[in-house]
């Protein structure tokens, strides 16, 4: 069944969001780690993807583990280091397909205020017929209701449309209410996947 419309998550689908490595980096895999084990530092960001205010949050939890102030900070500060490059290849397998005639979706968990960043700094992430951003929603993936939102604001058929995220978690989410689904691991994968449901040719895809 050919989808009506393709859904792209945003993170490691088209921009890598590596916050550990930009950490390694920084202050070193030793140091890295002891935060991670002392802050649950991706919880944080869950709160902000949920609509909670990017720097606000942030600094909140800086301030609750002086230790660690700055380096916390800094994924407020610093974030679009830790959200980047963008991955050119599934970019332009977005861009073939809206110059197919076909309807590109976002799906992403991403805050407020984080995604406001990232539009400065990439471009394309204007260029989707619709963004679905759980910051504006007050729900993140995999949680039911953010697909039942989008299922009610397209007015598509589950079965019609075709979604690729980077999380196990969030396809299953999805796959159990009929979409069908990609597990993205690499572009090379989604361009085969893209051909197989007829909405690409391999030149396109490639």
């Amino acid at each position: 069944m050919q989808p009506h419309a393709v859904i792209f998550d945003i993170g490691n689908v088209l921009i890598e969001w590596q916050p550990e490595r930009f950490y390694d980096a920084q202050v070193g895999k030793a140091r890295r780690r002891a935060m991670f084990e002392a802050v649950d530092l991706h919880g944080m960001n869950d709160e902000v993807d949920r609509g909670a205010d990017f720097r606000e949050t942030i600094y909140a939890t800086a301030e609750a583990v002086p230790e660690f102030r700055e380096e916390i900070r800094m994924w407020h500060d610093r974030w679009i280091e830790l959200a980047r490059p963008e991955i050119p290849r599934s970019v332009a397998l977005m861009r073939a397909l809206q110059a197919r005639g076909v309807p590109v979706f976002a799906l992403t968990n991403f805050g407020i205020g984080s995604f406001e960043v990232a539009r400065g700094h990439y471009p394309f992430l204007d260029a989707f017929d619709r963004a679905y951003v759980s910051g504006h929603m007050g729900v993140i993936k995999p949680e039911e209701e953010i697909y039942a939102m989008v299922e009610a604001d397209c007015g598509i058929p589950p079965e019609r449309l075709l979604f690729t995220d980077d999380r196990a978690d969030n396809i299953a989410a999805a796959a159990a209410r009929g979409w069908q689904t990609h597990h993205f691991t690499g572009p090379e994968g989604w361009a085969r996947r893209l051909v197989e449901a007829g909405l690409l040719d391999a030149r396109e895809a490639a």
